[in-house]
């Protein structure tokens, strides 16, 4: 069961994503909440795994309270607005819904969330990621794929997707990158931008404020380079 929260200041909106929620069998409706705050302290006392967040709302958008948060539940933006659409991948949010939202766009987003829920989910041995001493399993192109943690040059985030950049080719699987930070061992990769995860053994140099690769330069994002660069020089552990 994915426990949803759908937060929206306005009625209609908020009325009408919480009967789509409980027309699902797999969702249960935690709660609504009409403004940031409100949701904020449900978030802080209950436990939430998908985020119906509407962009535009007083007091607090629901893009600088999912900045806010420091454990992010899946979360599917809710907005009048398509040229928030970027701004909502960019946090690494499962999709965007457009205003008005009809029930087949809904289900389609939903559905995202429920697989990427059951790859997180699924145990050792199961169809999407095992982790082992040396490599994980991903699922592309109708099978699982064993990917060695020591063919890894950098992973690529894009929206729902990733792309796995090995020599000679790309893994691209349904996944977020965010999960793979937390499977993939942390002395041996490390996210430095909001859409890259490296390979620390594969670094070759530091060139000014990014890293290169395998010949490609990797731009270190501004947030993370307080943090990283001591650790690519070896100067943390």
């Amino acid at each position: 069961m994915i426990n949803c929260l759908v937060v929206d200041d306005e009625l209609p909106a908020l009325r009408l994503l919480s009967d789509y929620v409980q027309k699902i069998p797999e969702l249960e409706l935690t709660g609504t909440a009409e403004d940031a705050f409100s949701a904020l302290e449900i978030l802080h006392s209950q436990k939430v795994d998908l985020l119906f967040l509407d962009i535009q709302m007083p007091g607090l958008t629901g893009i600088n309270m999912l900045k806010s948060l420091k454990h992010k539940p899946y979360v599917i933006f809710t907005t009048a607005y398509a040229k928030y659409a970027l701004d909502g991948y960019d946090l690494d949010v499962v999709d965007y819904l457009l205003k008005p939202i009809t029930f087949d766009r809904f289900l389609k987003a939903v559905n995202k969330v429920m697989e990427l829920h059951k790859m997180k989910n699924r145990p050792e041995g199961g169809e999407q990621i095992s982790t082992k001493k040396d490599h994980i399993f991903v699922k592309a192109d109708y099978k699982l794929i064993k990917v060695f943690f020591n063919d890894i040059l950098y992973i690529e985030g894009l929206s729902e997707y990733v792309i796995i950049h090995v020599p000679n080719k790309n893994i691209i699987t349904l996944q977020s990158l965010k999960n793979l930070e937390e499977i993939l061992p942390s002395d041996r990769f490390l996210r430095i931008h909001k859409s890259y995860i490296v390979s620390l053994p594969k670094i070759s140099a530091i060139v000014g404020n990014s890293v290169e690769i395998a010949g490609k330069k990797i731009t270190i994002g501004k947030s993370y380079r307080e943090k990283v660069i001591p650790i690519i020089k070896g100067e943390e552990t």
